[in-house]
């Protein structure tokens, strides 16, 4: 096997035979390198040498790229690894491997609290009900999207979320530091929602410390520090969400007004039944029977629980349209609106809060009729495990949990009873249950 020094005019004119395969021109100066000539016209340098008494080759790269000092170097660098009885396809594979894992590591700290957020709500989002879900959404949104109708005090584009400051932050930037500084200036504008968003923000956090993909990149004291949780505003009392006995009148009277049937049915609705604001909103036809009186409600606990259908309750639910979609199919839900995306009423929340106003008393959320719901079926004297039952409280003692369970009939007898009492304090006439359906009574 000849060998010459090689230089850039030899493997000019250096070439393949046409009635060989490949054709090799060694190099002098250096062991094993050689450049390799095919048919096609195609100059490569390779390097070839004994590793445990078998040859091994390895391509080193082609001749137009790749300068002769160069291919010397590695194929130096390659000699002294079979010296050591190192396998240079292993060593370049394991090179490989490595550079993937360091640029993986490095792409997998430029990954900002936005880009995994948005896996996370991917991820955790199925098991989550839909009251959690606008939580979520509402904290990221970057605001800035128009509104075309109903904006709050005089807005005509949605606003940031209490967390979109720190969305385009990277996850291995996210430190208690940023986190305090980033409540501090929330908290002089939304102080509540800023609480919110910091639940949510802590429970992101753990998410990432499970996930493979996050894992050890962002700093699980970034929200358990005592100095950032001393910024967390403290939640105030809920007693005053709720109307009181002596409001009932007036209440129901501006309730009843409201010029959108299915809005007033609803409001009527939440607090005659305590159920919650997005399991009626939820409520479909399919879920009323009025043949016996009972409502299937979308229980965020048990995943679904009967109640009754209380007289009242039916009669406003008997009023109500069944409509159509724009496409010509019938809407499936019971607070219908066939302008709204979803097909029903979203935000019941302006209206209670005009209605409110109107009747001259604070104003309640919707979440607050429920709590009235409570409060008043203690005057109507209902016992706490129905009245629980009712809304869909979870069971607190050992015999709720394990032996009392109503019946639909029990609770029937009580539901309806809570409900005559509210709508006496309202002055409303009452209907009543009879086998030709329902008449009105007067009150006594």
């Amino acid at each position: 096997m000849a060998k010459v020094k090689l230089t850039a005019g030899r493997i000019r004119d250096f070439n393949c035979p046409a009635d060989k395969a490949q054709a090799f021109l060694w190099d002098a100066d250096v062991y094993g390198l050689a450049v390799r000539a095919t048919p096609t016209g195609k100059f490569t340098f390779i390097f070839q040498a004994k590793l445990a008494g078998k040859d091994i080759r390895v391509t080193l790269g082609d001749t137009r790229t790749l300068g002769i000092d160069d291919a010397r170097d590695e194929a130096r660098r390659l000699g002294v690894l079979i010296g050591q009885g190192t396998d240079p396809r292993q060593d370049k594979q394991d090179r490989i491997e490595a550079g993937e894992a360091k640029r993986q590591e490095s792409r997998r700290h430029d990954v900002t609290v936005g880009e995994a957020w948005a896996v996370y709500i991917e991820d955790r989002s199925p098991r989550w009900g839909e009251h959690t879900r606008r939580d979520h959404r509402s904290a990221a949104q970057l605001g800035g999207e128009p509104i075309t109708r109903g904006g709050r005090w005089g807005r005509t584009h949605t606003i940031p979320g209490s967390l979109a400051p720190l969305l385009p932050l990277k996850l291995a930037e996210l430190s208690p530091e940023h986190v305090k500084a980033w409540l501090t200036k929330e908290n002089t504008t939304r102080p509540t929602r800023t609480a919110l968003a910091f639940r949510l923000l802590r429970a992101f956090i753990n998410w990432c410390e499970e996930h493979p993909d996050y894992r050890g990149i962002v700093d699980t004291e970034a929200c358990s520090q005592k100095r950032v949780r001393q910024e967390v505003a403290k939640g105030n009392s809920k007693a005053s969400d709720t109307l009181q006995r002596e409001q009932l009148t007036a209440w129901f009277k501006a309730v009843r007004a409201i010029g959108n049937p299915v809005t007033a049915a609803y409001l009527q609705t939440v607090i005659l039944t305590g159920a919650r604001r997005d399991e009626i909103l939820s409520l479909k036809w399919s879920d009323v029977d009025f043949q016996w009186n009972s409502l299937s409600i979308a229980d965020k606990v048990e995943g679904v629980r009967i109640i009754p259908l209380t007289p009242y309750v039916a009669s406003l639910l008997a009023t109500l349209p069944r409509r159509m979609s724009k496409d010509g199919k019938p809407l499936p839900w019971v607070f219908s609106s066939p302008t709204a995306a979803g097909g029903r009423i979203q935000d019941p929340r302006l209206q209670l809060d005009k209605a409110c106003m109107v009747a001259g008393i604070p104003k309640v959320t919707v979440h607050g009729l429920r709590r009235t719901f409570k409060n008043m079926s203690e005057w109507a004297e209902s016992p706490a495990g129905i009245t629980a039952q009712l809304m869909g409280h979870k069971p607190s003692a050992i015999a709720e949990r394990h032996y009392t369970s109503s019946s639909l009939d029990l609770l029937r007898k009580w539901h309806v009873k809570i409900e005559a009492w509210m709508l006496e304090q309202a002055g409303i006439e009452q209907p009543e249950e009879s086998a030709g359906g329902l008449r009105l009574v007067k009150t006594a």
